[in-house]
C-alpha cells in the first residue's frame, strides 16, 4: 500500500492521546497542585492536603464516568495519588508524597534504556498496535531505529527529573520540590510525546509499505 494517502497528523493525535493528552494533564496535574497549595496555605496540615488531592482525583474520575468518557487517565491518576498519600501518611513527611514519582521515574528510565539496548524499544511495543504496525516494525531497520531514537528522549526526560527533583527531596524543600514536579510533570511529558511524533514521522510506518 502506498503511503501517499497517509495523514501523519492522525498518528500524532494517536500518540498524544496514548500519552495522556490534555485530560492527563488535568486528571494527574491538578490534584498534585492542590496538595502543594493546601499544604502551603494550611500551616502545613498534611492530612488536609492529602484529602484535598484525593478528593479532586475522585471527582475527576466520577466526572469521566458520568460523561461516559474514558477513565483510564483519571483512574490511573487516582491510584497514583492514593499511593503518594499512603507514603506521606505512613512517614508523616509531606516530601514523601513525591517519593513514588521519583521511584517511578527511576524504573522507567531503566526500562526504556534496557529495552532500547536490546533492540526491543518500549515505544515500539506500546505504539505499534496503536499505529497499526503491531510488531512489523521489528523487521524494518529504519523504523526500529526511530523507535529507539524516540526512546532515548524518554530516558532523558526521566533522568532529568531525577537529577533535579531527588536533590530537592533530600533538602526537604517541599515548595521547590512540588514546583519542580509540576513543571517537569505533564508539560514536559507532552513535549516528549510531541518530540516522539516528530522523530517517528521521519520514517513511514510499516503499515504504509508495499
Amino acid at each position: 500500500m502506498s503511503n501517499q494517502n497517509h495523514d501523519p497528523n492522525a498518528d500524532k493525535e494517536k500518540i498524544l492521546a496514548a500519552m495522556g493528552g490534555k485530560r492527563g494533564l488535568i486528571d494527574s496535574g491538578i490534584p498534585a497542585l492542590a496538595f502543594l497549595m493546601v499544604f502551603s496555605f494550611s500551616k502545613q496540615n498534611l492530612n488536609l492536603a492529602l484529602y484535598s488531592a484525593i478528593a479532586l482525583s475522585v471527582i475527576f474520575t466520577l466526572i469521566r464516568v458520568f460523561r461516559r468518557e474514558t477513565i483510564q487517565h483519571a483512574f490511573s491518576g487516582l491510584i497514583g495519588v492514593l499511593i503518594c498519600a499512603l507514603f506521606a501518611r505512613k512517614t508523616g513527611n509531606a516530601n514523601d508524597f513525591y517519593l513514588p514519582g521519583l521511584l517511578t521515574n527511576l524504573a522507567y528510565a531503566f526500562l526504556y534504556a534496557f529495552l532500547n539496548l536490546i533492540r526491543w524499544p518500549l515505544l515500539g511495543l506500546m505504539l505499534g498496535p496503536i499505529l497499526g504496525e503491531n510488531l512489523k516494525w521489528r523487521q524494518n531497520p529504519a523504523r526500529l531505529s526511530v523507535y529507539q531514537r524516540a526512546g532515548w528522549i524518554w530516558v532523558g526526560l526521566f533522568v532529568s527529573r531525577l537529577a533535579v527533583q531527588y536533590p530537592l527531596y533530600l533538602t526537604d524543600n517541599l515548595t521547590l520540590l512540588g514546583t519542580a514536579r509540576l513543571i517537569m510533570g505533564y508539560p514536559m511529558f507532552l513535549l516528549a510525546a510531541w518530540l516522539t511524533w516528530k522523530v517517528l514521522v521521519t520514517v513511514p510506518s510499516v503499515k504504509d509499505e508495499n
